[in-house]
């Protein structure tokens, strides 16, 4: 099997590497990722400037593609230039920190396999909850079974799964939940803050918010020790809605 691993923390990052020790196993595993973090990126992609690559030699001595550019990037060049032949899979990740409710939208990780669909292959997004003392590999693992079933289960069309493995130095996970994305998102605040030369800066802070009691979603299921599974779109039409705004009979007049 053909694969093409990415992520959104980097080339150099523990999770990616953990990632491809995991996938060998399937295939033949390609690594093109950002030479750069990219946290939060989202769906970015690079349009006013060329993008450099490298060959950049991992930290077991595999030989991958580091890209100067955001995680989208890394999958179009791997599809369309880099690869010899169309991968049947795409993996991102694994990566550090949650992508669970509205870090959905913000993910680079998450972008990069929405990329991977927009392509109709396969992809799945692969993270993990963060900690003072990461296992990586152990989640790198976990995301390879699932990954396994998916692609003996999803059939002819190409499905695109978000994957949220817990904190696995708590023990082993109760197990595995398919659950919607959350809608909460973060606590937001600002901090202004001043640098040595008395210069106003501002620095992003905030908590991700608690899910509310009874609900079901990625955020609940990942807080109660369960890995998550998430199947997303790309399709951003509100359609419950369609006959409802085709109502409100707009018109030209007035313009």
């Amino acid at each position: 099997m053909r694969i093409l691993l990415t992520n959104d923390d980097g080339i150099m990052a523990p999770g990616i590497l953990a990632m491809r020790r995991a996938l060998a196993e399937m295939g033949d595993v390609t690594v093109v990722a950002p030479t750069t973090p990219q946290s939060a990126i989202g769906h970015a992609i690079t349009l006013t400037v060329p993008i450099r690559i490298h060959r950049v030699t991992l930290g077991d001595g595999a030989v991958g593609y580091g890209v100067e550019g955001r995680p989208a990037d890394c999958v179009k060049l791997a599809v369309l230039e880099l690869m010899p032949e169309r991968p049947e899979l795409v993996v991102s990740g694994v990566n550090l920190g949650a992508n669970v409710g509205i870090n959905v939208l913000y993910s680079g990780t998450v972008a990069a396999a929405v990329e991977a669909a927009f392509y109709g292959i396969p992809a799945v997004a692969a993270s993990v909850a963060d900690a003072d003392a990461v296992d990586f590999d152990g989640a790198a693992r976990l995301v390879r079974g699932l990954v396994r079933q998916f692609l003996a289960k999803r059939g002819e069309q190409a499905t695109l799964l978000n994957i949220n493995v817990p904190d696995l130095s708590r023990g082993l996970p109760r197990g595995v939940r398919v659950v919607p994305q959350s809608l909460k998102g973060w606590r937001e605040a600002w901090e202004r803050r001043d640098d040595p030369r008395g210069r106003s800066y501002y620095w992003l802070i905030g908590d991700v918010e608690t899910e509310d009691a009874g609900i079901t979603s990625d955020v609940a299921a990942l807080a109660d020790g369960y890995v998550t599974v998430t199947p997303l779109k790309f399709d951003l039409t509100d359609h419950g809605r369609l006959d409802e705004v085709r109502g409100w009979d707009f018109s030209l007049d007035g313009v």
